[in-house]
């Protein structure tokens, strides 16, 4: 077996272990994103799907994954470590998984039937425009870019393809023996800047900036027959439902609410560095707001007139309007931090706009 450092296991009160996994807290109704500090890496990194490279040695660890929903412990644990360059944003993550298996090895088929990785990219957080990569323990990919989200019913486009991707896995254990226990498996990802910038605005590497990003991971109960694994089926011969487990908790089973993800701020600063990092008080705002949203969008009762509610944030009162006009409406409000407008309009899409004189 390959030997590599994974994740132990902890003994503390229920209390402690919530401190030890940092899960996100709430504000107001809103679970609040976590965030990481990815700083630059000070040599090459070779892809081989271990964390041997100096830089790697000093970029720190994320908080522990937690359930999607952001109430449960996951059964393995999973923790993953960022860092950049002017040609690559890179992505080394640790899974913990007694039974490493996978089955698909055809590029864009869909990955997450299997036990999977996945990451998701909002360069410049209105929530359009995104990409999803996902990737097995058989280093198989699917990458997919977004239009919107699926309750916008944007449009995926499943040929677009992260054209110059490294990516590699490393197992402590066997692949697909169901004879032995493993202790887990790693993924390497080199994802090229001239690939991804081009959904930001400017399309620049995000240089002491910060992007909205997600993480998941995709585990199955698993049934074995003749040796082989496969996704487990009820009595009723259905398969059945996936655990999720994620970094920044979505608070509701669906990654596809970007307004959730998380924030990763690029430092210029190399591994082993000091930077730090506040998430702007508008972005409180922006959470809010989309509270809102989801509820008109939904149509639930009363949700119109919840929007003209007062709502105080970091001591400072605001309150939303609900604009409507003949194509769809607007929710927006005046930033009483920045004096920025910030808007969410019927199609979800986020924008902040100074204000006009």
């Amino acid at each position: 077996m390959k030997t590599s450092i994974f994740i132990q296991s902890r003994t503390c009160s229920l209390v402690l272990l919530l401190l030890c996994l940092g899960i996100a807290t709430m504000y107001g109704q809103e679970l609040v994103p976590r965030n990481y500090i990815a700083f630059k890496a000070s040599e090459t990194l070779a892809i081989d799907g271990k964390a041997d490279d100096a830089s790697w040695q000093k970029a720190p660890w994320s908080q522990d994954y937690i359930d999607i929903e952001g109430k449960l412990i996951p059964d393995y644990g999973t923790r993953m470590k960022m860092l950049w360059d002017n040609e690559y944003l890179y992505v080394f993550a640790e899974m913990e998984e007694p039974h490493v298996w996978a089955t698909l090895k055809q590029r864009d088929t869909v990955i997450f039937y299997n036990n999977d990785f996945e990451i998701f990219i909002d360069p410049d957080g209105d929530t359009h425009n995104y990409y999803e990569y996902e990737m097995n323990a058989h280093n198989t990919l699917w990458d997919l870019f977004l239009t919107k989200p699926y309750r916008n019913h944007g449009k995926v486009i499943d040929s677009w393809d992260i054209q110059g991707v490294k990516s590699a896995v490393s197992i402590d254990g066997t692949l697909n023996d169901s004879s032995d226990t493993d202790k887990g498996w790693t993924v390497e990802i080199a994802i090229p800047w001239n690939v991804i910038t081009e959904a930001s605005n400017g399309g620049q590497v995000p240089e002491d900036d910060f992007w909205r990003i997600n993480f998941s991971r995709v585990n199955w109960k698993f049934d074995l027959t003749d040796g082989r694994y496969s996704r487990k089926k009820d009595d009723n011969g259905k398969f059945m439902p996936e655990y999720n487990w994620v970094w920044s908790p979505q608070g509701v089973i669906n990654m596809h609410e970007p307004e959730h993800w998380g924030y990763v701020y690029f430092s210029s600063e190399e591994a082993g560095g000091k930077a730090s990092f506040s998430i702007p008080q508008d972005d409180y705002i922006k959470w809010y707001l989309y509270s809102l949203y989801r509820g008109v969008l939904q149509g639930k009762k009363d949700a119109e007139k919840l929007v003209a509610m007062p709502k105080t944030i970091f001591e400072k009162a605001i309150k939303p309007s609900l604009d409507k006009h003949r194509f769809g409406y607007n929710i927006w409000v005046k930033s009483p931090f920045t004096g920025k407008i910030l808007t969410i309009k019927e199609d979800g899409e986020f924008r902040s706009l100074e204000e006009k004189k």
